[in-house]
């Protein structure tokens, strides 16, 4: 997917000045907010390229393995539980990390540590059935080269289970306790479940005659689709309503 390779091609640290933090403190603190919240904690290491999970009784509500404690995974991406995120929060979720990525560089090194993501994701429980999760991400800066060296994420399930399950993605100012960006638009609310398939793969690189052989209808019905977009959510192109949709 276009939108991993963007991701890594950030995330990842490559830089020849490498890092000096000590991964046991921060693995340590990725523990104690697990015993503490009854979260699910992912410390991703952007310089090792490597995740450790550390699952608490929630884990078993949605169904994830818990043989290994914690457990090591040679990928910055925790598989196990992207893979239970409803396919639309999961593309949203990775967007809103580049987003949360680019606000972050552009900010100053002695207030990173004030921004954290806020969302709510669907995600399948042990029953196979849709669940919102809360989930929280803070990034880790490195003092020694100035790159991003850990990312920090918490899931928990959500207290408020109400229908229709919504899910929400925000930008917080933790300090300030401010919203400082979520979606611009209710698209679910604006466009028909096919738009939104076919605006997906708009945004994920897809020209008009592959999207048209995933959803199994013609190019002309792709084309009616995109141009309904268009006009719905007033904007000039396809790509541009995916970006204000997304970010």
């Amino acid at each position: 997917m276009e939108i991993i390779d963007k991701l890594n091609s950030r995330l990842l640290d490559r830089a020849a000045v490498k890092c000096e933090l000590d991964t046991e403190v921060y693995k340590l603190r990725a523990l104690t907010y697990m015993q503490m919240e009854g979260a699910i904690a992912v410390l991703s290491d952007m310089q090792a390229d490597k995740s450790y999970v550390y699952k608490s009784a929630a884990a078993l509500e949605l169904g994830l393995n818990m043989e290994d404690h914690p457990a090591e995974i040679n990928s910055i991406w925790e598989e196990e539980i992207i893979k239970k995120i409803h396919p639309e929060d999961r593309l949203k979720k990775y967007i809103h990390e580049l987003r949360f990525y680019e606000l972050m560089e552009s900010m100053d090194a002695e207030v990173r540590a004030e921004y954290g993501v806020l969302s709510k994701i669907r995600m399948k429980d042990k029953n196979d059935r849709y669940r919102l999760v809360k989930h929280r991400m803070f990034y880790i800066y490195s003092p020694d080269n100035g790159k991003l060296r850990f990312a920090l994420c918490l899931y928990h399930i959500a207290i408020d289970q109400s229908q229709p399950l919504i899910p929400d993605f925000m930008i917080i100012n933790t300090t300030k306790g401010q919203i400082v960006a979520k979606d611009r638009l209710d698209y679910k609310a604006i466009l028909s479940k096919r738009e939104l398939q076919v605006l997906k793969y708009v945004g994920e690189g897809y020209a008009s005659k592959e999207i048209a052989g995933f959803l199994s209808i013609s190019i002309n019905t792709v084309s009616r689709h995109r141009q309904n977009i268009l006009e719905k959510l007033n904007v000039k192109n396809s790509v541009q309503a995916f970006k204000d949709s997304f970010y």
